[in-house]
């Protein structure tokens, strides 16, 4: 690799105007494209000190051997020019959307004399016409045969082609009529390529001119008095209806827009798209990327619109659902630089091009829909790469490597606190044995040693109660007799069950900074392990490692798996924490609600939370179905009935007081 200092321009050389800006490597390929309002300041910053830089980042200016630049006038022009070179060069170092599956779709080989349609998965060929991609191959299978009853084209493979061609008689297909038998000559190649047009009509979204042009023929045919004819006609409308309906209408307007939405983590981020052609979802697809720095939403958009755009028609022939561009593009959040991308990709396609954040009705309700699927498939991603083996061990190595550690850390505990302005203070400890979650070992702890919003003392509790509990385990084993030792000394020889501390870990990560790093330290001195036990923090905003009394925190690559895994334990962490704080939440705003109620004590209280699980539920709740609760009569239920219309449920309830507050 380059040293990025060996080509940097000399100082000076840059320009301060607008521009675009492509890297090359070795071999003189385009490795990167960018475009930047004042190009000198975009160039500096890749030749900054290495450490500041991004994993991805860093690896693209040392395999760079050289950069170029061009000037442009104003910043629709950069767009413009970064737009053409992404879609010309397709540099490798741009993000890249990885496909989350396989996705299915549908072709027409446009290139052939008789062309054919097929469903397929993987590669595309060029000059090849493809539709989609769908979510299910069942789904556009079902839709092919229907229209084939109104569209007879050819869909048997070249082998059965060429043996129809050669016996003189048809498939099975040209004797039901779902082909025309161009293979023996019913039909000529021009009056087969005019059915295929007409298919190809149909999957771009314009039923209705067909379903027009058929009724013309049809009632044509009848005024003929053509009633065979008519009749066929009537049954392919009657076919086309039912292909139609099996695309679910989304928009009544029969809108045209591709409909984008993210889930977004530090390290990763997935896209998901519905295709609307007509008002109907002809396609989906869904996509994961490495995140190469902390773009917001907006700018994560605007780089993915760019790339979806520039590259989906970059095969010849290509005529995809998703290659043209519709006329809105419905997404989370608006680019600063919309109004310019409106204007670069409307010159792609006639009329005008709008990128909107719908706001209300069924393209805000389409768009959450979207959003869900993105959710689903950066977890699918997630799940997926947790489960290799080879990849858990390898980001076990690194985090060992990077913290210094003699052995992989094999055993992870992570702990979080979880408050609401001070009041019902929880934490969680979360386990992780070789890279994998192990939830029989999770816990919940409850801290009612202080009030107030005080993390670093919250976690100070935590620790101090499970490492505590962890040595007078060890210290009951250490006692214990030979016998009882080889039995199992790992089992409560009271309770017969496991004792759930008397595991160490490995490695203990809380979340946050330096003050709750260093308080775990100050409790693993104090009980006199921390040669055996090793600490780290990790902070949401940057994705900080912060070690023990140490000024400045460890960044870690972008793209490790350590990283990765160090993420997924603290998340997993937050999640249960959170989980456990919103239960201890509910319970106490019903008992708070419900206090001033006359002879509704302790033990009716919990016997109502229990039958109903929470409050909302209970304000949704009949006098009837509150009357069901055992020791519950009429006057105790009316008198439950307007405590709850005392406290709306739009209000807020102090869980400490049980004040209504405003």
């Amino acid at each position: 690799m380059a040293e990025p200092s060996s080509y940097r321009p000399a100082p000076g050389s840059i320009p301060t105007d607008p521009g675009v800006y492509r890297f090359f490597d070795a071999h003189d390929i385009v490795i990167y494209v960018g475009k930047a309002k004042n190009l000198r300041q975009r160039l500096n910053s890749y030749f900054a000190d290495p450490a500041s830089l991004g994993f991805r980042t860093q690896t693209m200016v040392r395999t760079a051997t050289r950069v170029e630049w061009t000037v442009v006038r104003n910043e629709l022009e950069s767009l413009q020019l970064e737009y053409t070179w992404i879609k010309h060069y397709d540099p490798r170092f741009n993000i890249k959307y990885r496909d989350d599956k396989s996705y299915p779709w549908l072709a027409i080989t446009a290139s052939d004399e008789f062309p054919r349609v097929l469903v397929g998965r993987g590669s595309k060929r060029k000059g090849w016409r493809y539709y989609g991609p769908f979510g299910q191959a069942w789904a556009i299978r079902e839709t092919v045969d229907a229209l084939l009853h109104v569209f007879p084209m050819r869909s048997c493979s070249n082998g059965v082609f060429r043996n129809a061609a050669a016996a003189g008689r048809p498939c099975l297909l040209g004797y039901i009529g779902k082909c025309a038998a161009p293979c023996v000559g019913r039909v000529s190649a021009d009056e087969h390529r005019e059915i295929v047009e007409d298919f190809a009509t149909f999957m771009s979204g314009q039923s209705r001119a067909l379903t027009r042009k058929l009724t013309r023929q049809m009632q044509q045919a009848s005024e003929n008095l053509e009633f065979e004819r008519a009749a066929v006609l009537r049954d392919s409308l009657g076919a086309l209806e039912k292909a139609t309906e099996s695309n679910a209408i989304v928009f009544s307007d029969g809108t045209d827009a591709d409909v984008v939405a993210l889930a977004e983590d530090p390290l990763e981020v997935a896209v998901h798209i519905f295709s609307v052609r007509g008002g109907r979802v002809r396609g989906e697809r869904g996509w994961v990327a490495d995140r190469a720095d902390d773009s917001g939403t907006g700018e994560l958009v605007e780089s993915f619109l760019l790339q979806l755009y520039a590259t989906a028609n970059r095969d010849e022939g290509s005529h995809e659902v998703g290659a043209n561009i519709p006329r809105d593009s419905l997404v989370p959040q608006r680019p600063e630089s919309a109004d310019l991308l409106e204007e670069v990709l409307a010159a792609e396609r006639p009329g005008v091009v709008r990128i909107r954040v719908p706001q209300r009705g069924d393209k805000r309700s389409l768009l959450e829909t979207v959003s869900r699927n993105a959710d689903q498939t950066l977890q699918k991603h997630k799940m997926r790469r947790s489960s290799d083996l080879s990849v858990r061990n390898r980001a076990l190595q690194e985090i060992a490597e990077y913290l210094g550690l003699e052995t992989a850390p094999l055993r992870i505990e992570c702990y979080d606190v979880s408050h609401l302005q001070g009041t019902e203070v929880v934490a969680s400890m979360v386990v992780f044995e070789d890279g994998l979650a192990r939830r029989s070992e999770y816990r919940r702890f409850v801290i009612k040693s202080f009030e107030g919003s005080n993390d670093v003392a919250a976690m100070r509790e935590v620790l101090t109660r499970r490492l505590r509990r962890l040595l007078d385990d060890r210290a009951v084993i250490a006692a214990a007799s030979d016998q009882q030792r080889a039995s199992g000394t790992l089992i409560d020889p009271v309770s017969g069950a496991p004792r759930k501390f008397a595991y160490a870990p490995a490695l203990i990560v809380v979340d946050g900074g330096a003050p709750q790093v260093n308080v775990a330290a100050e409790v693993l001195a104090e009980l006199m392990l921390e040669q055996e036990i090793a600490v780290i923090g990790l902070a949401k905003r940057l994705e900080e490692v912060w070690l023990p009394d140490t000024e400045y925190p460890l960044v870690l690559p972008r793209s490790s798996e350590a990283l990765y895994l160090l993420q997924r334990v603290r998340d997993e962490a937050h999640r249960f924490a959170i989980t456990h704080h919103r239960g201890r939440r509910s319970k106490a705003m019903v008992e708070s609600v419900l206090d001033d109620v006359p002879g509704l004590g302790e033990v009716r209280r919990k016997a109502l939370l229990t039958h109903f699980g929470s409050l909302r539920r209970l304000r949704a709740a009949t006098a009837e179905e509150i009357a069901q609760v055992p020791g519950f009569g009429p006057q105790l239920v009316q008198s439950v009935q307007q405590a709850l219309h005392a406290h709306p449920a739009g209000d807020a309830v102090n869980m400490t007081t049980g004040e209504v507050l405003t």
